[in-house]
C-alpha cells in the first residue's frame, strides 16, 4: 500500500507544481470542491486559479468531499435520489484517475459532508435521509452507525432528524454533527457525542449526545478550529440569520441556554445558499461554497471576504488541502 501511494503522488506532481501559487515548502495548495448540476469533482490553487475537473459525469448528487494527500486520494459521498435508499461513497487519485466505489449504492441512505480520521484509518460522514452518523474503513468496509436521530418513512419526514454536517476531534474522541431543520425553519441544532458508543447503549438510545447550539435557521457544514476550541458553520437560511458563516466555541459553559447562545458569531454573510466549508488553519483562513456557484475565501473572522471562482454550476462540499 505504500508503494501504490508513493507511485500515486510521484504520478500527479506535475499537477501540482511547486510553483503554482500558494506553494509551500514543496507543497501547494489546493481546494477540492463539488458541482452537484454537473456531477463534477473539480480543484483549483487556493486563490482560484487552475481550476482543473478532475472527474465528471456523476449524477448520483455529489456532496462532501475529504481528501488524503498522503494516501493520494480523493472521496466523495453521493447522495442518490432523496426518496430511495441509494447514497454511496466513491474514491479517485488526485488527479481524478481509478474513481472506485468503496461504499455501493444503498450502503447508506443519503450521504453527506465527510471527514477522515487518519489516526484510525476511518471515514466519517452524515446520512441526512438515514437520520444517522456512520463511519467506515477507509477502503469502505465495516460500514456502522453511531448514531440515529430516527426510524422509518414516518420519522424520516421530520427535518429535524437530518443530519447533514460532520467534523471530528480525533484527540478527544469526539464527533459533531448538524441538523438542519426544515427550510429556514429555526430548528437547527448542532451537537457532539462520542466517537464510540458507550458501552450497554446503542446508536439510538445512547446518553452521552450534547446539544451545543439550537435554534439555528439551517445549519449545514461544519468545521473545526481544534487549537483556538471554535467551530465555524455555514447556514443556508434566509437573512437576517441565515446564508451565513459562523462560529462558535466548541465548549460552552456548564449551565446555558442552548437556542440563545450569546457567544454565536455571524462572520459573513450574502450567501446564495451557502454548503460548503473548509479551513486552512496555518493561512488563518476559510473557504466556503454555495449552491449559486460560487467558492469564497475570507479570513477566520470574516474579513477579506473575496469570491475566488463564479458561475460554477451549484456547489455543494469542499475541502482544504496541501498535496506535494
Amino acid at each position: 500500500m505504500k508503494s501504490l501511494a508513493l507511485g500515486l503522488l510521484l504520478a500527479i506532481a506535475p499537477t501540482f507544481a511547486a510553483d503554482d501559487p500558494g506553494s509551500i515548502g514543496g507543497s501547494t495548495s489546493r481546494i477540492f470542491f463539488l458541482d452537484i448540476r454537473g456531477g463534477r469533482v473539480l480543484s483549483a490553487n487556493a486563490d482560484g486559479t487552475d481550476l482543473k475537473v478532475l472527474v465528471d459525469g456523476r449524477r448520483k448528487g455529489p456532496d462532501g468531499i475529504v481528501v488524503d494527500p498522503a494516501a493520494g486520494y480523493v472521496y466523495w459521498s453521493n447522495m442518490g435520489k432523496a426518496s430511495l435508499d441509494d447514497g454511496s461513497i466513491d474514491r479517485a487519485a488526485l488527479d481524478g484517475s481509478g474513481v472506485t466505489a468503496i461504499v455501493p449504492e444503498g450502503g447508506t441512505f443519503t450521504a453527506k459532508q465527510m471527514k477522515l480520521d487518519r489516526k484510525h484509518g476511518k471515514l466519517y460522514w452524515s446520512d441526512r435521509e438515514g437520520m444517522r452518523i456512520q463511519r467506515a474503513n477507509i477502503d469502505g468496509s465495516h460500514v456502522e452507525t453511531l448514531v440515529e436521530t430516527g426510524h422509518g418513512d414516518l420519522e424520516r419526514k421530520d427535518q429535524g432528524r437530518w443530519c447533514v454536517g460532520i467534523a471530528l476531534d480525533v484527540e478527544k474522541g469526539k464527533v459533531y454533527w448538524t441538523q438542519k431543520g426544515g427550510d429556514n425553519a429555526g430548528v437547527g441544532v448542532i451537537r457532539r457525542a462520542g466517537m464510540e458508543i458507550p458501552k450497554g447503549q446503542t446508536a439510538a438510545d445512547r446518553k452521552d449526545i450534547e446539544t451545543l447550539v439550537a435554534g439555528l435557521p439551517e445549519p449545514i457544514d461544519i468545521d473545526l478550529d481544534l487549537a483556538t476550541r471554535m467551530m465555524y458553520w455555514t447556514d443556508r437560511g434566509d437573512a437576517p440569520r441565515g446564508n451565513t458563516v459562523n462560529r462558535a466555541p466548541m465548549d460552552p459553559p456548564k449551565k446555558f441556554d442552548a437556542k440563545n447562545r450569546t457567544d454565536v458569531k455571524i462572520l459573513t454573510g450574502d450567501l446564495k445558499e451557502g454548503i460548503g466549508i473548509a479551513l486552512d488553519l496555518k493561512g488563518g483562513r476559510m473557504f466556503f461554497t454555495d449552491l449559486g456557484g460560487s467558492v469564497y475565501s475570507a479570513k477566520l473572522d470574516g474579513s477579506d471576504k473575496k469570491e475566488i471562482l463564479t458561475k460554477q454550476g451549484s456547489l455543494t462540499g469542499i475541502a482544504y488541502a496541501e498535496v506535494k
